[in-house]
């Protein structure tokens, strides 16, 4: 089996994010705090893991092997 790569990772991870807003918002328990806290967190958690990703990669042009 292939192993994923990490723009599919990605994809998958920000996609649950949404969909974990969305059925927060259905079930109108977005207004608890836990829930809020959750889901922020998770896009804080995406947010850093794209930075690493844009870090890395700049790293990599800069210093051809």
């Amino acid at each position: 089996m292939k192993k994923p790569t990490r723009n599919t990772l990605t994809l998958i991870y920000s996609g649950l994010i949404v969909v974990g807003f969305f059925i927060a918002g259905v079930l109108d328990i977005l207004d608890y705090l836990i829930v809020k806290a959750i889901l922020f967190l998770a896009f804080a958690l995406l947010a850093v893991y794209l930075v690493m990703i844009i870090l890395k990669d700049s790293e990599k042009e800069n210093h051809p092997k």
